[in-house]
């Protein structure tokens, strides 16, 4: 179902961020990348109108009933804060962190999503999502995200101990991560691209908005369309923003460096 954004109001816009894995690859490093976001959210604050995380936001995360994986706490209280000043921020899972059962919903106020979405923002028709296990090939993931959003498996793991459940997808994150861990321009391997052209066969949209790939990239697709791809905050820093008319990927730079 399409869901809608009717306008952008004059001197607001919309952002969009993407795979932050926070968690790796140590606390410290990962502190520093956490407190590096939260300025960034604080300086864009005055002109949200709305905020896309678009998935890989830690890079482990998986709720258990009385349990959430320690940390991030900075993180968490900027998402709620900005939801109780009324600026949305919308959640994608993606394939390190699809494991979200309500926590951000009913405690910060955040609306998430577990695959791609259309939007229509101001006229303008988005398609949007985190992007694992789209597109051409990867077969082995694919077949393993079926095991792991299966409402059996998910009841198996809630089962485990968090000790146990922890190490065992921690373990598996690290092989995901280094698996996705290319950041070269090939343009026959670019999967998300592929997808998006053979989506724009069926529907023609505006926007291709996706992270999961690490690298920055804003590829035309069909005639007057683009494929933005978000980039992450380990390496680039990078960030969309949507003023109603134009889509700009821009990287950030950080005062404090």
């Amino acid at each position: 179902m399409t869901q809608y954004i009717e306008t952008v109001q004059p001197g607001k816009k919309i952002f969009f961020l993407s795979d932050f894995h926070l968690g790796v690859p140590n606390h410290k490093e990962s502190r520093e990348r956490e407190d590096k976001i939260i300025r960034f959210l604080d300086s864009i604050t005055p002109d949200a109108q709305a905020v896309f995380l678009l998935g890989d936001i830690f890079d482990f995360w998986f709720e258990y009933k009385h349990v959430i994986p320690k940390g991030f706490i900075r993180l968490q209280g900027k998402i709620a804060r900005l939801t109780d000043a009324g600026i949305p921020v919308y959640m994608y899972t993606g394939n390190h962190d699809l494991w979200m059962f309500g926590y951000f919903e009913k405690e910060l106020g955040a609306k998430v999503f577990y695959k791609p979405i259309d939007w229509e923002i101001a006229g303008k028709k988005f398609l949007i999502g985190h992007g694992d296990g789209l597109g051409p090939g990867d077969h082995i993931y694919k077949c393993t995200k079926k095991v792991f959003v299966n409402p059996f498996f998910q009841w198996l793991f809630k089962m485990t101990p968090p000790a146990i459940g922890m190490g065992i997808a921690k373990f598996w994150s690290g092989k995901s991560r280094l698996h996705n861990s290319d950041e070269t321009f090939f343009a026959e391997k670019e999967f998300l691209w592929q997808y998006c052209n053979q989506q724009h066969t069926i529907l023609e949209r505006d926007f291709y908005i996706f992270g999961h790939r690490h690298l920055p990239l804003d590829l035309k697709v069909g005639e007057h369309s683009r494929y933005v791809n978000i980039g992450d905050w380990i390496g680039y820093n990078t960030y969309a923003e949507f003023d109603g008319e134009t889509l700009k990927l821009i990287p950030w730079i950080d005062p404090l460096n």
